[in-house]
Formats: structure tokens, sequence, C-alpha cells
């Protein structure tokens, strides 16, 4: 049996609260390590060990920060083979899939190697009699990052990458479900030159995570999960005085018109829908045709694509995906697919007796489909979180807007059309936060920013971009002035710039 421990002050650290968690293989079935949890002593010992090193590591030049974060991308580059074998082996993905996981974090890695720019202030000469204003950002101290199983390099990166390069020091609480991904970007990040402490990664469960939450030196947290959890974490740590983005569940739709180009659509949502078994926040589990002879096409067209899916182990490079993450959340899925039957939806696909040879205690789903959705039932109202298509037919362009406009989630969207009016008048009138138009995933990229609407996101600050930046400094602005000669008699009045 692996153990996998906890990475505090640049070593290993061995849990001490002898409480630990499964780590699976998706794709057979069995445990292949156990992860310690940690207790709030562990989380004291890492806060500690990140308060020491951001001391010293703040007063470190941006240029030379980056230069860090250059030569971190350069050994992710170079690890990347082993990072997304082991990625998949602990959540399920195929290795394709785990390399774009990485990749994406890469790309906001990049992003904070300009950090020397992005960190300039503002600076206005003479905006009084010999007076000057200028702004600068400074880093905040120690922050966090808690999140979830489905993309354990990705959003970590996100998190811990332009909140180190402006400063801070960073403490990772990952899913315990693959931990193991997230402990070697860490160590990896001592490798690129990073001070010992400056990024920690600390396993747990909700002992670890309100932990972080009422730690008085913990000064920002960032979250990706649950909704639930996400307004858990949001409430408890602006409670505690903390800056909080939290970013929930997603029910992301894609509208398809009458003329958009019905072949595309169909391959652009079949990845979107199935691509790493659902387990997306910015998946596209609902489709929703404008019109009966849309929905007729999309149909027709849509069961043929499910036909031709592969789903195999995360090895096989024929596999368009592999497992999901565990029995647990298969079970889950079932759960709801079922639900979906009861509630009177029509379920023309059914994976759940999905079984793959040699590998049946694996936690395999195949694709489902489901028609004439409904949106008042539960099944639609929910993530599922699995591969699972559901289809709500709209009769008019304005039900279809409407549609993810009144969802409580508003994470994705997107449109498939020829019309650009109609593609205009559907970004700008719909509420959700990321609009895709022909583009099924939209997920900005790294120099813009990540973040939902509604349900789907806690706090007023976007992930990665200019907005990461934001988040993890504080503004502090100067107004000076150097006069010459007697100074003029105490002023008692406010004083303007005339």
């Amino acid at each position: 049996m692996r153990d996998i421990t906890h990475f505090i002050d640049g070593a290993p650290v061995a849990g001490t609260s002898h409480q630990y968690g499964q780590v699976f293989n998706p794709n057979t079935g069995e445990v292949q390590a156990r992860v310690a949890l940690a207790s709030v002593g562990e989380m004291d010992l890492a806060v500690a060990s990140a308060l020491r090193a951001q001391q010293h590591w703040a007063l470190v030049n941006p240029q030379r920060r980056a230069r860090v974060m250059f030569d971190f991308k350069r050994l992710i580059e170079a690890n990347m083979d082993e990072l997304a074998e082991l990625l998949s082996s602990e959540h399920g993905k195929v290795i394709a899939d785990s390399k774009g996981d990485i990749q994406r974090g890469l790309e906001v890695i990049e992003f904070a190697c300009g950090i020397p720019h992005a960190l300039k202030g503002e600076y206005t000469e003479g905006a009084g009699p010999g007076i000057d204003v200028y702004s600068m950002r400074q880093p905040l101290g120690v922050c966090a990052g808690i999140t979830p199983f489905n993309f354990p390099a990705m959003i970590p990166m996100w998190m811990f990458g332009i909140s180190i390069a402006v400063g801070n020091a960073f403490i990772l609480k990952p899913s315990e479900k693959d931990p193991s991904v997230p402990v070697r970007l860490a160590e990896l990040m001592m490798e690129a030159g990073a001070p010992k402490g400056v990024l920690n990664v600390v396993h747990g469960d909700k002992v670890a995570v309100d932990a972080i939450l009422q730690h008085p030196d913990v000064k920002a947290v960032s979250f990706v999960g649950s909704s639930d959890i996400a307004q858990y974490v949001y409430s408890h740590g602006t409670a505690n005085g903390k800056r909080v983005q939290a970013m929930g569940g997603a029910k992301n739709h894609g509208i398809v018109m009458p003329d958009a180009d019905l072949d595309q659509a169909v391959k652009d949502i079949t990845g979107a829908a199935f691509g790493s078994a659902g387990e997306r926040c910015m998946a596209l589990p609902v489709v929703v045709p404008v019109g009966a002879k849309t929905a007729e096409a999309f149909r027709e067209k849509m069961l043929a694509e499910i036909e031709t899916l592969k789903v195999g182990i995360s090895t096989d490079a024929s596999a368009q995906y592999g497992p999901v993450v565990s029995e647990v959340h298969r079970r889950r899925i079932s759960d709801y697919i079922q639900l979906g039957v009861e509630e009177g939806a029509e379920l023309i696909v059914d994976g759940r007796d999905f079984s793959l040879q040699g590998y049946e205690n694996g936690f395999f789903i195949g694709p489902s489909m489901f028609d004439h959705v409904k949106p008042g039932m539960r099944t639609y109202q929910d993530e599922i979180f699995g591969p699972v298509l559901q289809m709500v037919r709209a009769e008019s362009f304005e039900e279809a807007v409407a549609l993810p406009s009144n969802h409580q989630y508003g994470n994705g969207v997107a449109i498939f059309t020829r019309n650009g009016r109609a593609a205009r008048e559907f970004a700008s009138q719909v509420q959700v936060g990321m609009v895709g138009i022909n583009v099924p995933i939209p997920v900005p990229v790294a120099y813009h920013t990540f973040g939902g609407w509604k349900r789907s996101a806690f706090g007023d600050t976007n992930q990665h971009g200019m907005e990461g930046v934001k988040f993890y400094t504080k503004v502090k602005t100067i107004t000076a002035r150097w006069p010459e000669g007697a100074t003029e008699d105490s002023a008692f009045v406010i004083p303007t710039m005339k």
C-alpha cells in the first residue's frame, strides 16, 4: 500500500491524525494508495511554514519570481508524460485528457511568467501643486486553495501560480480522491527555485477545510467544488475576515438554432457532454434544439454519434473517455438516470449496464441520453456530473434563452448558429457568466478570466487573468508632496486640489 503524505516546508510530512482516505484506481476498482488526512495541528504547521517563507519571498523582485515560474513551466513540460499518467491512474480520465488538464493549468503559469508587467501600478504626476499620486499592488501574505477531484492539475495551477508569482505563500488542500499530482507539482515548484514553504500541500476533509477558514493568518481562500460547499466556504471565510472566491456547480446548456451546422454541433456537443465522463464543471449536459424539426434531426444524428463512442481504460489511446472517479460517484449517476425515468423523461440511451471486459470492477458507466426533459424536473435542475446528455426542446429563440437564464446555475452556455445577429443577441441577453458561440466549452484563455454567475460562483472576483492578480494582491495608494522652504500653517479643512 502506497502512502501519500503532506508536503510541508519543502518536505514530505506523515500524518499524525492517523486518519486516512482511500485512493482508488478507477479502471480496476482497487485501492492503490492511502492518503493522510490532516489534523488542525498539521494545518498550523503548514501556515507557520508559509508565514516564514512569505516574508522573504515578498522581498524578491517580481522579475526573479517570474524566473521561478519560467523554470516551473519548463519542468512541467519535461515531466508531462509522468504527470499525465499519474493523473489518469487516480482520476480515470484518458491520458490525452489528462495532458489537456495539465496544459490548461500551464497556460496560467505562462501568464504568471509576465507578472512584472501585471503588477505595475498607476502614477499621476502633478495631481495637485507639487503633489504626485501613485499606487502599488502588494501581496496579501498566506493564501489557500481548496480544489476538486475533476481537475487535479489545472485548478491548483490556476490558483497557486498567480498567488505565488505576486509574492504570496500558498497552502493547497486538494481533493483526497486524486492527491498525487498536486504533491508532485509542489515538488517541481521547489525544484524550480521557490523557497521551501512557499507552496505547501495539505490533504484532508472537513477538518482541514475548517482549519483553513478559521486560521487568522490565512488571508484569502479560493475554492472550486459543489455549490453547497462553495456557499459554506464563502460564508464562513468572509465571516472570519478573509477574501474568498468560491466557484460552485453548473448545468451548462447548448442552444442549437435551426440554421446551425448540425453535423459540427453534434460532434462538439458529444465531446462536451461525454468527455472526461462528464466530470467537468464546463461540460455541456443540456442541449436545447429550437423547433421540432431541429430536435428530431439532432436526436437522429446524436444517437448515431453515441453509437461510435468508445469507453475504455484511461491508458487506451482509442478511448474517448474512461471510468468515473469512484464507485460512490458511479452509483450517484445511475441513481439520477433512474430518477429521470421516474420523472417522465424519455431515456433513449441507457449506459447503466455498461461493463468493460477484463475490468468489470472498474467504475465505468456508458453514455446516456434523455429526450423530452422538462425544466421542472429535478434531474434538470441538479448537476449530475456524469456522461448523461439531456435534451430540452424549445419552440423559439426566446424560450431557449430563458432556459439557462432562469436556471439556478450560470457557469457556461453555448449557442450553435450561422446567424451573427442571433449570436450577438444571445450573448447580450443570456444570464450566464461565460458564453460560447459555436464553442461548446467556453473556458476563457488564461489571460482572460473564468467565473460564473448565480449559484455557480460566490464572491465578486473571477479566477486567473488580471482578476486573479487583483484577488491575490491589495492596492496601496500614496499621495506624496516634497515641500520647499517653510511649510504652511496647519489646515483644519479637508485638502482639495484647487
